[in-house]
């Protein structure tokens, strides 16, 4: 009977433990149910950015319809530019939000680096000296700059014929520097609401001084720098705002710093004067069509890896006069297809022949005649 007793009182307290535990449960569900209910029942917060502090009474903020408003002052500091929370009721101001860059503006920054190197470029050399000098020195060594008494450049512009090497230059210049590098195309800064590409600007430039020492890459750069005209339409005006907050960037009141602005551009005859000025692209850097010598080492460049037999390169060269480096790597990439396609383990004379007709037809390029060359 004794047994019996202390197994049930066993049997009982295993019971109240368990018991206990799913009360504590239940007690911890039905709090965070209410502090739920809770958080649904607040009104929702207004997102406004503030415009201007006027004293220690009141300060302008902007919402993002576009109107503003004269709010007391919180207690706590603010800055013009911050980002707060208003209630909407009052419009009193809540708190101040983090700076959040946008997704769309995060999404530029390269988080791996390229893998061109300067090795894989042909010719060029006096070019990869220039961009080197205004790009990678003052990240690299700013203080020899301050040793000379001059300020150091604040950005290069690339310009030249499609498929010379422009944007294959800023990515070995990513590969190269330990900066980070922040990439995007002209016309993603083309936005369908008003104020919405300066907007982006202004967080391009932020990210990148907040992750300076950078390298800004503005590829197309045309598509947003075009020449301003007295009788542009009304659809070219956001273009224009755009445009001005990219000048205001590049040499305004807030220096870059640590930021070098790389532009790169086959039509610079459109662009603006005022983006041209030193001081936003110190130097402009001019990509011609490769010469001999320079075809030469491209040929090299895009076959090295290649299975060649008997291959005269320095004769491709010749006859490939009008060519860019993007032709060249066509025809190589075209004379292997041919290789596969015929079935052989290595590439030859005929594939390049083969290649070069072919890419010649499609491109109706005037080169030389193709006769042997040695």
């Amino acid at each position: 009977m004794g047994t019996i007793d202390t197994e049930n009182i066993a049997e009982l307290k295993r019971m109240v433990q368990r018991i206990s535990k799913e009360r504590d449960a239940a007690i911890k569900e039905n709090k965070d149910l209410n502090r739920a209910i809770q958080n649904m029942a607040q009104p929702p917060l207004l997102v406004a950015q503030v415009s201007r502090v006027l004293s220690k009474s009141f300060s302008i903020v902007r919402t993002p319809n576009g109107q503003e408003f004269l709010v007391p002052y919180p207690n706590f500091n603010l800055h013009s530019g911050d980002t707060v929370a208003l209630n909407q009721n009052t419009l009193a101001i809540v708190k101040v939000l983090p700076s959040n860059v946008e997704a769309f503006v995060a999404s530029m920054e390269l988080d791996d680096k390229p893998k061109e190197t300067y090795e894989d470029i042909g010719g060029l050399r006096e070019i990869l000296q220039d961009i080197r000098e205004v790009v990678e020195l003052p990240l690299s060594n700013p203080g020899i700059f301050e040793k000379m008494g001059i300020e150091a450049p604040a950005g290069v512009l690339l310009e030249g014929a499609p498929g010379t090497g422009k944007t294959l230059v800023a990515r070995a210049v990513a590969n190269a520097t330990h900066a980070t590098f922040i990439r995007l195309v002209g016309s993603e800064l083309i936005q369908k609401f008003i104020g919405e590409g300066a907007r982006i600007v202004r967080e391009i430039f932020a990210l990148a001084r907040e992750k300076a020492p950078s390298v800004l890459f503005i590829d197309e750069i045309d598509a947003v720098a075009s020449r301003r005209t007295p009788d542009s339409q009304v659809s070219d005006r956001e273009v224009q705002r755009t445009l001005m907050q990219l000048l205001s960037e590049l040499d305004g009141f807030n220096q870059i710093g640590g930021v070098k602005v790389v532009g790169a551009t086959n039509r610079p005859d459109i662009l603006d004067p005022a983006i041209l000025r030193p001081g936003r692209f110190d130097r402009i850097i001019h990509f011609n069509l490769p010469e001999e010598p320079e075809r030469v080492e491209i040929f090299k460049i895009h076959t090295r890896r290649m299975p060649l037999q008997e291959v005269n390169l320095r004769h491709w060269a010749h006859v490939t006069e009008g060519m860019s480096g993007a032709d060249i790597r066509g025809v190589c990439t075209e004379a292997g297809m041919f290789a596969i396609r015929d079935n052989l383990d290595f590439i030859g004379e005929e594939q390049f022949q083969k290649a070069f007709n072919k890419f010649t037809q499609a491109k109706r390029f005037e080169c030389k005649p193709i006769a042997m060359y040695s």
